[in-house]
């Protein structure tokens, strides 16, 4: 396969950088990214995608600073929100495909003390019935893991467990990462570390060393009043499951070195576009990568299987979640993240993709139309390429 080489030729000393490698059957794909760091619907960002195993795309492009004097790198790592729930999961599934955690079997189990009666396969499809840490929290607690956890031990759930689901937004990640920590004795920042991300070679992680910190871009809104709008009616289910503990779509927080090395698996997870892409092409072979086994297919399979089907509570829309991502109606499946990243697999096109971005806003003119242009050119055409 050839590949392009994407420099600084073709534009004006004023336009943003870009850098990067498309292979040419993609070359709109590049002229879009393009476009989008050209026009300013995106000031910082990067896209791969993973056809077949081959990498077809890698691009990056724009600022890592809001004062437009770092150019964003191949190793720029940014906060990609919730685009890190189906990796703590793969923490979890990991215990699960070596027969060191069931699926059915109750939290307590491994978990001794947890009072929600809710198995490890309704945790980890948001239907254990706590989207919510049931007691309010600063943002000087973010870092405080068993308080978090001990909070979450003791709570009631908000409906009998598996009768309904929520995305449960912050509280995902303590409690798929708690029964990673009681089962194996790590964190799930470090089990991830040492058992996917290096076997794997991800540039992913929770809980960043000093080094990893200062690859990091600052997030910036897309508008002012962002967070707000995100958070919606103080007294609604979102406001309360998003915005509990507080700070975490705080810029003084998420930019800061506090939680760029704490581990809040949910909505904490920092990854280039490459390392996200590279996750999904690992699932989407069956569990291999660069020819090192992970998982089983047989717990792929039964990771990317909708175990619920039907209104999500907090998402106030219909959802499909399998354990960890959710399922969409043309087959793919992944996870977005609020502002604008996101990492997912299509298995019928047979590519794997992940965007990251520091400036958040809406989908729609970003990751809608990268991912448009890369379904037409992928969709019922020649795999070859020239």
């Amino acid at each position: 396969m050839t590949i392009g080489r994407v420099g600084h030729d073709g534009g004006s000393t004023d336009d943003p950088p870009l850098s990067g490698r498309t292979a040419p059957r993609f070359a709109p794909v590049r002229d879009a990214f393009a476009d989008l760091l050209a026009t300013g619907v995106e000031t910082g960002a990067a896209l791969t995608v993973v056809h077949e195993g081959r990498v077809v795309v890698e691009l990056y492009g724009g600022w890592r600073d809001t004062g437009r004097t770092r150019e964003w790198t191949a190793d720029t790592l940014v906060n990609t929100f919730s685009v890190g729930k189906p990796v703590v999961a793969l923490c979890l599934l990991h215990l699960v495909d070596r027969g060191r955690v069931g699926l059915d079997e109750p939290v307590a189990r491994y978990w001794p003390g947890f009072r929600t009666p809710a198995t490890v396969r309704q945790v980890l499809s948001h239907t254990a019935g706590l989207p919510v840490f049931p007691v309010a929290r600063t943002a000087d607690d973010l870092a405080d893991w068993d308080l978090l956890t001990g909070d979450l031990a003791g709570a009631e759930a908000d409906w009998p467990p598996g009768s309904s689901a929520a995305e449960h937004a912050l509280t995902y990640g303590h409690l798929v990462g708690e029964l990673v920590r009681r089962v194996d004795g790590r964190t799930p920042g470090r089990y991830l570390a040492e058992e996917i991300a290096g076997p794997w070679r991800l540039d992913l992680g929770f809980g960043l060393d000093a080094a990893a910190r200062r690859r990091c871009a600052e997030l910036e809104y897309g508008e002012p009043g962002w967070a707000a709008r995100i958070l919606g009616d103080p007294a609604g289910l979102r406001a309360r499951a998003v915005g509990n503990p507080a700070g975490c779509l705080d810029l003084s927080v998420v930019n800061g070195a506090e939680w760029r090395g704490s581990e809040f698996p949910a909505v904490g997870l920092h990854a280039t576009a490459t390392g996200v892409a590279r996750c999904y092409a690992g699932l989407l072979a069956g569990g291999v990568l660069d020819g090192v086994r992970l998982f089983s297919a047989d717990t792929v399979a039964e990771a990317v299987t909708a175990q619920y089907a039907g209104p999500d509570q907090l998402l106030a829309r219909p959802v499909r979640w399998t354990l960890g991502m959710q399922l969409d109606d043309d087959g793919s499946w992944g996870m977005s993240g609020i502002g604008g990243s996101c990492g997912y697999a299509d298995p019928v096109r047979g590519y794997a993709f992940g965007y990251v971005t520091r400036y958040l806003a809406g989908f729609g003119p970003r990751v809608n139309r990268l991912a448009d242009l890369v379904n037409d050119i992928t969709g019922g055409q020649d795999t070859a390429e020239s």
